[in-house]
């Protein structure tokens, strides 16, 4: 395991109300790391598209109609069904994470909100990546 997967088990999957996450290069859209399992790409464009009308009609995702709950220039929060989706936007990066049936969506919200708040330090783990 990476010391980035490892970054996310132990801050996000460890409060056991995250079920995936992913740290996705603001830059090119790509998935610099995951949780084994879980495929983020093309989440990015929510970011670009018009954000009212993310809120509006909700976004795809893992061919799923999320509603969206909160949408602005940091952050989108959607729910499907019992799961939902927290992304946080920094300025290098989008930290998603998802949560299931039994998770509680403020747990997951709190972790990726402090994880990503965290952003600027991040260079002091991954040395030899650019996160900008």
């Amino acid at each position: 395991m990476s010391k980035a997967q490892n970054l996310l088990k132990e801050c996000l999957i460890i409060t056991k109300h995250v079920e995936h996450a992913a740290l996705i290069k603001l830059k090119d859209g790509s998935v610099f790391t995951s949780t084994p399992g879980f495929h983020a790409h093309l989440f990015i464009h929510a970011f670009y598209k018009n954000l009212l009308q993310v809120r509006r009609e909700g976004l795809y995702f893992k061919d799923k109609h999320f509603t969206c709950v909160r949408a602005d220039d940091n952050s989108i929060y959607a729910k499907w069904v019992n799961q939902g989706l927290v992304a946080a936007k920094t300025d290098t990066y989008i930290l998603l994470a998802t949560y299931s049936q039994g998770m509680y969506p403020s747990v997951c919200v709190e972790a990726v909100e402090k994880l990503g708040n965290q952003a600027p330090h991040f260079h002091v783990c991954f040395p030899s990546y650019s996160w900008r």
